[in-house]
């Protein structure tokens, strides 16, 4: 029976990620009848529609894309319990590519680096720094670090730490021009623009209601600590995640606002090509990161 969940598990969550039975079916192998009928059997025992079903396309459902989350990293867990137990003996070594976003990967990358070749002294370490999505297969990269809100794809993608956002100002643009009390306000503020994202999108459910608004911005850019001092020197409001402003918050330099409309958290995440047998190198350096980093990170623990 648990074999049977297994098969119907790895069915649904192929479905979703290919976005059609026949792309799924011939990757794993199986018939497009065998994939619908795996899926149906766990449609009933779930008692809950995961997909919508036309002729053309595919949908997936509120209630398939939450159990599509958790379905992938059961079987990510699976993956990993085997192979560690398959590569027990073996060491990790040689080359191994690995791409991070900027930001995150000057403040907070370093040292978990140095704690991993410690541990790991056979892996050769080849670091880029870019906020641009990489493409994994044509670049060569091994394994790459993103933030946000993942959207579903072919990639295996392991949640390795929470981001929170905060918006923030500081105290003396907010004596000069009054502190918002709730988003509707933002409208009569400056708002740091980051280039790779908008306002409602960082404010998640909320989003809708933000887009619709013309929040005025006279700075665009796309790195983070940029912004972060602009925000400092007074320039404006700003929503960044804790990891560039946590120091700015704890000094003074910066002040949290708008509280009670909490962005929702985005996640640091681990993506790699799956593969059948996850190279030693690769699952040591996912397995390494996801224990530095924890799921309270050190830069959020210190605000405890």
């Amino acid at each position: 029976m648990a074999l049977d969940r297994i098969d119907t598990m790895k069915a649904f969550t192929a479905v979703v990620q290919e976005g059609s039975f026949t792309k799924a079916a011939d990757r794993l192998g199986l018939s497009s009848q065998l994939v619908s009928k795996y899926v149906s059997q766990l449609e009933e025992h779930l008692k809950v529609r995961l997909l919508n079903r036309t002729t053309r396309r595919v949908n997936v459902t509120e209630a398939g894309r939450a159990y599509f989350e958790r379905c992938q990293q059961v079987l990510i867990d699976i993956e990993e319990m085997d192979n560690a137990l398959t590569n027990l003996s073996e060491t990790a070594s040689g080359l191994l590519k690995v791409s991070a976003p900027m930001s995150f990967g000057i403040h907070h990358l370093p040292s978990a680096l140095v704690q991993f070749q410690q541990q790991h002294p056979d892996v050769r370490l080849d670091i880029t720094l870019t906020d641009k999505k990489v493409d994994l297969l044509e670049d060569g990269v091994d394994v790459a670090l993103r933030i946000g809100q993942l959207t579903s794809s072919s990639l295996i993608a392991k949640k390795l730490t929470p981001i929170k956002l905060v918006v923030c100002a500081s105290p003396e643009y907010l004596a000069e021009r009054g502190e918002p009390k709730t988003p509707a306000d933002l409208i009569h503020h400056n708002y740091l623009h980051f280039s790779y994202s908008d306002l409602g999108a960082a404010f998640g459910r909320f989003g809708e209601h933000f887009s619709a608004l013309k929040i005025p911005s006279d700075l665009a850019c796309n790195n983070g600590d940029m912004l972060v001092e602009a925000a400092i020197a007074g320039r404006g409001i700003v929503v960044q995640p804790t990891f560039l402003v946590s120091k700015a918050l704890r000094s003074g330099k910066l002040k949290a606002i708008l509280t009670d409309y909490t962005p929702e958290p985005f996640g640091l995440y681990a993506v790699y090509v799956h593969r059948k047998f996850l190279a030693s190198k690769v699952r040591c350096f996912v397995d390494a990161l996801s224990q530095y980093y924890g799921k309270t990170p050190y830069w959020d623990a210190l605000d405890d």
